[in-house]
């Protein structure tokens, strides 16, 4: 019966011997399918692996199993590689299902095969091949004529009938729903697509705004130089103004103490002025003034 072996190493593979049996000079298999754990799988083709080419872990394998089944054991084996089907077309875009199908003849048959025949037995071609196809089946009796062929013409009838009937509506309706779902995608795209301008665009407006960061520092520095001017300015007035106050006291001082002392001497002239005159002198001077007076009077009069 068919055995499955598990290696637990880093490719992890999975081993699937159809048919083999232990012999004196190895392991010989009918078909050997591996897969890995990746989801890949390759195929041994018949023939003989020796011990040499077994991994120690298979050639411990089989051994055991040789020594629990004398005659025609079947045995696990873990391939010596790790192969990787992959084609040419990894990892290219998918490319997008057309909305319609291709054009056909009769309502199956598709028009890339007609044109095949076209091109090798003219227009006829296709329709001989058709024709001849049904004869040799029905000649060698490979399709029979009985209630089951005649139950699957009547399905085949009943099926083309549905589709003429009702194929249009179900194809309108489902044109519909793709048609919804269409307009429901193109609308999240052309509002993801306006989300994503207005975020460029608020984004290369920060830029900008970023980019006069430099004329505003450029301002700011100039606004303190002019402040610290101004309190620079501010101060020297005040210092004037200080010095200014202090030069009006010196001389208001000295205004005052030289007013002081000229009434001081004025007075001191004055009083021994008064002291000096004798009452006879001021008598006399009082005489003068009156005659003075007087005669300034007849002047005036005459």
């Amino acid at each position: 019966k068919n055995l499955d072996f598990t290696c637990s190493t880093p490719e992890h593979f999975q081993v699937r011997v159809h048919s083999c049996s232990v012999t004196s000079s190895g392991i010989s298999g009918v078909s050997r399918v591996a897969r890995n754990g990746f989801g890949g799988h390759f195929v041994r083709e018949p023939g003989i692996w020796s011990k040499k080419m077994l991994s120690r872990l298979a050639a411990r394998s089989a051994a055991v199993l040789a020594q629990h089944h004398q005659s025609a054991a079947r045995v696990c084996v873990v391939a010596p590689t790790r192969l990787f089907h992959v084609s040419s077309q990894h990892g290219l875009p998918i490319e997008p299902l057309p909305e319609e199908g291709g054009k056909v003849r009769m309502g199956m048959f598709p028009e890339e095969w007609f044109q095949f025949f076209y091109k090798k037995t003219g227009v006829t071609g296709p329709y001989m091949f058709g024709t001849g196809l049904i004869l040799t089946l029905l000649s060698k009796e490979y399709f029979v004529i009985n209630n089951e062929a005649v139950a699957g013409a009547v399905f085949v009838g009943i099926l083309v009938y549905g589709i003429k009937k009702f194929g249009p509506s179900v194809a309108n309706y489902a044109d519909q729903l793709r048609q919804e779902r269409i307009d429901f995608i193109d609308n999240k795209k052309a509002a993801i697509i306006g989300s994503t301008e207005a975020t460029i665009e608020e984004e290369k407006k920060e830029q900008w705004r970023a980019q006069g960061v430099d004329y505003l520092f450029d301002a700011k520095r100039a606004n303190v130089a002019m402040q610290l001017e101004t309190i620079y300015r501010e101060r020297l007035h005040e210092v004037s103004n200080a010095v200014k106050r202090r030069l009006d006291y010196q001389l208001d001082v000295e205004t005052t103490q030289r007013r002081m002392a000229q009434e001081h001497m004025a007075d001191w002239v004055v009083s021994n002025v008064v002291k000096s005159i004798t009452p006879q002198q001021e008598k006399e001077a009082i005489a003068k003034c009156i005659e003075d007076l007087k005669r300034m009077a007849k002047a005036q009069a005459s």
